[in-house]
């Protein structure tokens, strides 16, 4: 039981908690099996909520949000933001991570996870992973351009996202508004500074690559990216979710997403979906 706000809340009531720069949200139980969640570019660390509110019952789900959509913080690097992320996990004595969700941009934040801090991770499932490999002077040419899109989005409270964005869909409108509401120009260009990198993918140990979902929408314009991350990651699993745009399907249909990553976890497989 915690007292908040004057009032005994349970263990699975949600909560904003803040480490470092970054905020963390939370749903679920802390002694059941963790799913950490690293949200799409233009959102809020909620915008999984929806997902995680069906895995709440079973699971403790953590959803951080970048600093670059946190009011007042300073955006620094790939590095400090999963520095942040780790430092969270071992207040909360979390000693392992049962999946890890990275919807579009957050794949590379999860790969840097991965790679860099020493926390076993049993599952992770990519949903329309950017494993894009963009050179600097595109990335520079993109900020003004990814900078007023996001910006707009809180200007016109919604209105302009079918126009510049890949899913117009209400579920995810409050999301985009307030990630839109906070971000600023420098801390979009620090961030597109070191994401998106023309490099190398980061290599994977072969047994962590049989636990691992690389999927992807077959309309979205990410799926160009496939065959590549396909070839580095020869021993994976890469479902395509056949007539959907980009993260769609968890955006449209979080019961049935959280459905999935449930017998990901149970079986190690992808179950048999309607499309």
């Amino acid at each position: 039981m915690l007292l908040q706000n004057g009032r005994v809340e349970k263990e699975t009531d949600k909560k904003w908690t803040e480490g470092g720069n970054m905020v963390f949200k939370t749903t679920g139980n802390k002694s059941e099996p963790v799913v950490l969640f690293f949200h799409a570019m233009g959102v809020t660390g909620e915008s999984s909520m929806p997902v995680a509110d069906k895995l709440a019952g079973k699971f403790y789900c953590i959803m951080p949000t970048s600093t670059v959509y946190c009011s007042g913080q300073r955006y620094c690097s790939k590095r400090d933001e999963v520095q942040q992320v780790v430092r969270f996990l071992e207040k909360q004595e979390i000693k392992e991570i049962e999946l890890v969700v990275a919807s579009s941009i957050g794949a590379d934040l999860a790969m840097h996870l991965w790679t860099n801090a020493q926390i076993p991770v049993k599952h992770i499932f990519f949903d329309g992973g950017q494993f894009a490999q963009i050179g600097k002077v595109t990335r520079r040419i993109m900020v003004p351009f990814l900078y007023v899109a996001m910006k707009s989005l809180y200007w016109s409270n919604g209105k302009t996202l079918k126009k510049i964005m890949w899913c117009d869909d209400d579920k995810i409108k409050p999301y985009f508004i307030k990630a839109g509401k906070n971000l600023t120009y420098r801390n979009l260009r620090r961030q597109m500074t070191d994401s998106l990198e023309d490099k190398p993918f980061s290599k994977l140990p072969e047994e962590l690559q049989k636990h691992t979902f690389w999927e992807f929408g077959s309309k979205e314009e990410h799926f160009k990216y496939r065959s590549a991350v396909m070839q580095t990651y020869i021993y994976g699993n890469f479902p395509v979710f056949e007539g959907f745009n980009h993260m769609q399907y968890q955006i449209q249909n979080p019961e049935g997403f959280a459905r999935m990553l449930k017998k990901i976890i149970e079986t190690d497989r992808l179950p048999e979906l309607v499309f």
